[in-house]
């Protein structure tokens, strides 16, 4: 064999050889370990455990190939440029892939967790990304809102546009699909916008203001399983629900330190037994409240380990009760499970 066969060859088995000693022949994957942390505090039945951190592509169990474990080695590439910086906004679709925002990478992810398969996206066509904050995701097609250029944008999987919404919007944050319908939470208007999944408006809802159905800064938004919808609005420190043609259902939540009160709510989700999950951004934690509003269960505080937080955003559950919260300032998105599905 030539000598410069012999390095490229050593190259390859190196770079093999660092892939297999990181994980060892009998290691467990790690979502399969044991959690390290339960909420409610023992000797309470648990009801919710930590199961890890989701940081980029190897999380997920996308290894690079052999070459290109050998281009990482000879360039001393780490692959730390993989893994996300601030993760933003979070969200499930039907085939239990995740969707994220990257805010200092102007970029969004997509974790496929059924063929361990980890894409990203930094454009749709020509357009790059200035502030990706929400995304969600149906049948191959990505909606992403960008609070910096005002839009909504639609792309398929290999990136090929579908279509963009600008005006009426102004600065839009959440977004979450329901039936036929793409709702987009635009905190600068105050207000809902209702668009069809052609990208055309069918009509808004909501004004400044602090009565029932005014809003003053909303942000998170999502949607149960009969179609009502549930939004963050945010500097008026409460959680209101609507049905999916924008009438008021109720609301809940007030300004205040203690459980039960928020500072700055803002993803919020919803679990199969009707349980709300609401991101509080200033508290460092998210809460769970029964349907009619009350508190059932507080989990988290600031921090870096599991089930500490540095400015949560996102929050979405999966069929399988797993639960996904976007830790902007710990680089990470942290992986919780219900332990007593319904």
């Amino acid at each position: 064999m030539k000598p410069g066969l012999s390095l490229i060859f050593l190259g390859i088995c190196l770079a093999a050889g660092l892939v297999v000693s990181c994980a060892g022949p009998h290691a467990r994957p790690v979502a399969e370990a044991a959690p390290s942390a339960v909420w409610p505090a023992p000797p309470a039945l648990p009801r919710i455990a930590y199961v890890q951190d989701l940081c980029g592509p190897r999380d997920v169990g996308q290894l690079p190939s052999a070459f290109k474990s050998l281009a990482n080695w000879i360039t001393g590439e780490t692959g730390e440029n993989l893994k996300l910086r601030r993760p933003f906004a979070a969200a499930l679709d039907e085939t239990g892939g995740l969707c994220l925002t990257d805010t200092d990478e102007r970029m969004v992810c997509y974790a496929d967790f059924a063929h361990k398969k980890w894409s990203r996206y930094r454009s749709v066509g020509k357009i790059p990304f200035a502030s990706p904050v929400a995304v969600t995701r149906r049948q191959g097609i990505f909606y992403v809102a960008d609070s910096e250029l005002g839009k909504i944008f639609a792309f398929r999987e290999d990136g090929r546009p579908v279509f963009e919404i600008g005006a009426p919007l102004t600065r839009p944050v959440g977004l979450a699909l329901s039936g036929h319908s793409l709702y987009a939470v635009d905190s600068q208007a105050h207000a809902i916008f209702v668009f069809g999944l052609d990208g055309k408006l069918q009509f808004q809802f909501g004004s400044r203001g602090s009565r029932r159905g005014q809003f003053n800064f909303p942000t998170g938004i999502a949607a149960d399983s009969q179609g009502r919808l549930l939004v963050a609005d945010t500097m008026n420190c409460r959680v209101q629900i609507f049905n999916a043609d924008g009438s008021f259902v109720r609301e809940f939540g007030s300004n205040g330190d203690s459980s039960g009160h928020f500072a700055r709510p803002k993803g919020v989700a919803v679990d199969a037994a009707g349980h709300i999950y609401v991101v509080d951004s200033v508290f460092d934690n998210f809460q769970i409240f029964s349907d009619g509003g009350e508190l059932l269960l507080t989990v988290g505080q600031r921090g870096d380990g599991p089930g500490g937080f540095g400015l949560p955003n996102g929050i979405a559950i999966s069929a399988d009760h797993r639960i996904f919260v976007a830790d902007a300032y710990n680089h990470r998105v942290q992986i919780f499970k219900l332990l007593d599905p319904p």
